[in-house]
């Protein structure tokens, strides 16, 4: 595989962060209403810090994280399908967690995690401190999940 740069997320970014969302399999069936009809607008990526891991040699999209600064809470994370198992998530979240500590965010960062993806963030070095609760239109209980700084 080509180098892997992760890089600040840009207006024009938005539709392609929104396609990787609407393609991401891990969002079929009885997962589909967490992202049914969920965009990325630019005005989002201007007040949160997000980023955006691209192939070097074409810009192809990989993956992207959005972290919410104050209070810490990793908002969106997503790796492109065809990028599964090539550590583009490991990549990202030690990005994510340099980038808080140089944004001096401490107490850690909370993520309410889909949850498939549980299991990756406790591989990640996050542990679980709760349940967040069902609210429509999602109709489960989701893992609380908190990364120390």
């Amino acid at each position: 595989m080509t180098e892997t740069l992760i890089k600040p997320a840009v207006a024009s970014d938005a539709d392609r962060l929104t396609a990787l969302i609407q393609d991401c399999s891990a969002y079929r069936g009885a997962y589909a209403p967490m992202i049914a009809g969920y965009r990325v607008t630019p005005e989002y990526l201007a007040r949160h810090e997000v980023h955006l891991a691209v192939r070097a040699d074409d810009d192809r999209l990989l993956g992207f994280y959005a972290l919410i600064t104050d209070p810490a809470d990793l908002d969106l994370m997503f790796v492109a399908d065809e990028a599964q198992g090539l550590g583009i998530g490991r990549r990202l979240i030690t990005h994510l967690l340099d980038r808080a500590r140089a944004l001096g965010v401490t107490g850690g960062i909370r993520v309410v995690s889909h949850p498939p993806a549980e299991a990756f963030y406790l591989r990640m070095g996050a542990e679980r401190v709760g349940t967040f609760p069902a609210r429509p239109p999602i109709g489960w209980d989701r893992p609380e999940l908190r990364f120390a700084l």
